[in-house]
């Protein structure tokens, strides 16, 4: 058996390439969307890719399936219960697919999504116990998936997340404690909240340590993982919906077009997100006034997913030679809108130096001198609500990063305006869309609550409310 796990570190996605040696027949399960990879794999081992398995319609990345089946001309396959717009071979629960020796096994596991399947690995057809399984975001190491995600669908969570204890129960601890255990996404992922960094487990440690699976009342199990779930990223509704429908092909070797600054300006008055890659430190010394700030170094799709609207033309500003990584990036999560991008932002802005604008960056020690002198300073905090536990800043709004974009209007944009996080990240984020949107006096914390508690500076419990 040829066995490859890929990890995709900045959308804590792993994928997998399985083939048999002898007849040269493989798999992709859960592919990311730039495929260039598992293409070169499979040439370098001499294995065709003849199949394409989704265990359920991801949200938070755009699938490779369609660009591996038009590369390769292999078959997509989902579980029985999914209903895409493009032609599948759908798998049913318990059914075999041999690739030779090599055995794979589908198993319907629903909860995270109505879909979900899981499939479990057989080194050689005589094998009485499996190599395997591939649990997809039904289990995770440290975890189970989500199963609030389709609420705007009209799946009640409480509903999927008992479909998803049976299927933890029942169709994955039933498996052999030996089995290795390999999940659709890591330590940093949106599609749960405890996902360990651990990129591989057995069964056996997954019931022993995973808190999920440890909960043997069905009534508990709900409560706890419907409870205590982070904001999702803003676009994943939409990416969801897109894993659903055909769509135009990403070629992963096409850079995006250079523009001038004018271009750029012109761009920006018809509605197109100039989006800034660079450090927070760099955009704070000097950007294209409207731009927004999502350094490449992160998460930067899934926090561009969260300040730019789907559909959105977008610019992409970065450091050299970094602009074809931003728009591949940005098309795994189904932003394909990359216009171009404007090179040389330093070089722009000392020859235009009336385009240029700076995003004021303040200690946790400034803040709590502007908070005594200004008694009217609006206070954002854009963490997640479960970050929220450990305390935050007296008089704070709490506003997730994820809801920002579609909760503006609860702020003043008049008033002084000073954002945090946890470590000064997602704030630059914001502050730079606050700006963007209209909100002339903006600043953002260094270091976020973090620092502000270094500091010695007092935080107060969720529910003490905004200050007046």
């Amino acid at each position: 058996m040829f066995f490859r796990q890929y990890e995709l570190g900045c959308l804590s996605l792993f994928s997998y390439l399985i083939g048999d040696e002898r007849t040269g027949r493989a798999v992709v399960v859960d592919p990311q969307r730039d495929v260039s990879g598992y293409l070169a794999d499979a040439e370098h081992h001499s294995l065709r890719i003849e199949r394409v398995i989704e265990t359920h319609f991801h949200a938070d990345f755009l699938s490779g399936h369609l660009e591996l089946a038009a590369a390769t001309g292999a078959v997509v396959s989902y579980g029985a219960g999914a209903r895409p717009e493009f032609p599948i071979e759908p798998l049913e629960d318990g059914q075999r697919l041999s690739l030779g020796d090599v055995v794979l096994e589908v198993r319907a596991t629903p909860g995270h999504t109505p879909e979900s399947i899981s499939v479990v690995l057989y080194e050689h057809t005589s094998d009485t116990e499996p190599w395997g399984v591939l649990t997809g975001d039904a289990l995770f190491v440290g975890d189970v998936g989500r199963p609030d995600l389709l609420a705007s669908a009209g799946w009640a969570a409480e509903d999927l997340a008992r479909e998803l204890y049976r299927s933890i129960h029942d169709r994955l601890l039933s498996l052999p404690d030996a089995t290795r255990v390999y999940p659709a996404h890591g330590a940093g992922s949106a599609c749960g909240k405890h996902l360990s960094t651990a990129i591989v487990s057995t069964i056996g440690d997954e019931r022993r340590t995973n808190y999920a699976c440890a909960i043997p009342d069905e009534q508990r199990f709900v409560a706890s993982v419907v409870g205590g779930q982070p904001a999702p990223p803003r676009y994943f509704p939409y990416a969801a919906g897109a894993n659903r429908r055909s769509h135009e092909l990403l070629d992963d070797h096409d850079p995006p077009s250079e523009l001038d600054v004018d271009a750029v300006l012109a761009l920006q008055r018809r509605g197109a997100a100039v989006v800034d890659g660079r450090t927070p430190a760099a955009f704070a010394h000097g950007h294209l006034r409207g731009s927004v700030n999502v350094d490449l170094d992160g998460r930067f799709a899934e926090y561009a997913g969260d300040v730019v609207r789907p559909g959105q033309d977008i610019v992409v500003v970065t450091d050299r030679d970094r602009e074809a990584e931003a728009k591949i990036r940005l098309a795994r999560i189904g932003f394909d809108r990359v216009v171009g991008h404007l090179p040389e932002i330093e070089q722009v802005l000392v020859a235009r130096p009336e385009l240029s604008q700076r995003g004021p960056r303040i200690t946790a020690t400034d803040l709590a001198q502007w908070l005594a002198d200004d008694p009217s300073l609006q206070l954002v905090d854009v963490r997640n609500d479960p970050e929220l536990e450990s305390g935050l800043i007296e008089g704070s709004r709490t506003i997730p990063l994820a809801q920002l974009l579609d909760r503006l209007a609860e702020l003043d944009r008049g008033a002084t305006t000073v954002v945090y996080c946890a470590r000064g990240n997602r704030s630059s984020i914001a502050a730079s869309l606050l700006r963007s949107s209209g909100f002339s006096r903006v600043a953002d914390v260094l270091g976020g609550i973090e620092a502000w508690r270094e500091a010695g500076l007092p935080v107060v419990a969720e529910g003490d409310g905004p200050r007046s």
